[in-house]
């Protein structure tokens, strides 16, 4: 095998994994790159046809790119509604996603979790946060959960930079999980801070 044919399948494959995944951004990244690819070998061969294809693909993935990272942290983009835990909706989300939510949350129940946030874009719910009072003034949080294709945004940090979301209830810091920890980065930009073992996120008063 030539090559050319080896760049040629590359490519090729790359476009079928890219429509293999889950999140969004992922997809169009992987996608475009086979494109590019795909531009180049069909120019090499002068298939004409498949380079103005490729081309045009290539230019709507990164349209596509440049929309999604402009507003990856846009919060006019998401809404966060707070819901009573026995909401039938918010059970059906968590019933929906039970199997990915314990993959990253072994033993998680939401019996203990009162307070209840979903995250919105658009009409379409992409997060769920719920918390529980440990007192002193803190907000315990259970669950951070992000639906597989929009798990490149962190929609979570919209409960997080609103404070009134829980200021509302009284409290003064909200607690990160421990098992959280591994997204030290992500805590941190939203203003998560180290507390001894605990992340914190102190709310204004």
């Amino acid at each position: 095998m030539d090559i050319w044919s080896i760049i040629g399948w590359g490519g090729s494959a790359l476009v079928v994994l890219s429509l293999l995944q889950t999140r969004i951004l992922r997809l169009r990244l992987l996608n475009l790159i086979g494109c590019v690819i795909l531009v180049g070998f069909n120019l090499a061969i002068q298939v004409w046809p498949m380079v103005g294809m490729n081309a045009v693909l290539a230019v709507i993935n990164l349209v596509h790119l440049w929309r999604l990272l402009r507003h990856r942290h846009d919060a006019a983009q998401y809404e966060v509604l707070e819901v009573r835990q026995s909401d039938a909706y918010l059970g059906h989300v968590l019933a929906a996603h039970g199997k990915d939510i314990s993959r990253f949350n072994p033993g998680f129940t939401s019996a203990g979790s009162p307070y209840a946030f979903l995250v919105q874009h658009g009409d379409r719910t992409v997060g769920v946060v719920l918390a529980h009072d440990a007192g002193d003034g803190r907000a315990q949080i259970d669950l951070d959960y992000v639906l597989p294709e929009y798990r490149d945004f962190t929609p979570g940090e919209f409960v997080y930079r609103r404070s009134d979301v829980f200021a509302g209830h009284g409290f003064r810091q909200v607690m990160a999980p421990r098992r959280m920890r591994e997204s030290a980065s992500y805590l941190n930009k939203v203003g998560f801070r180290p507390d001894g073992a605990d992340l914190v996120l102190d709310l204004p008063r």
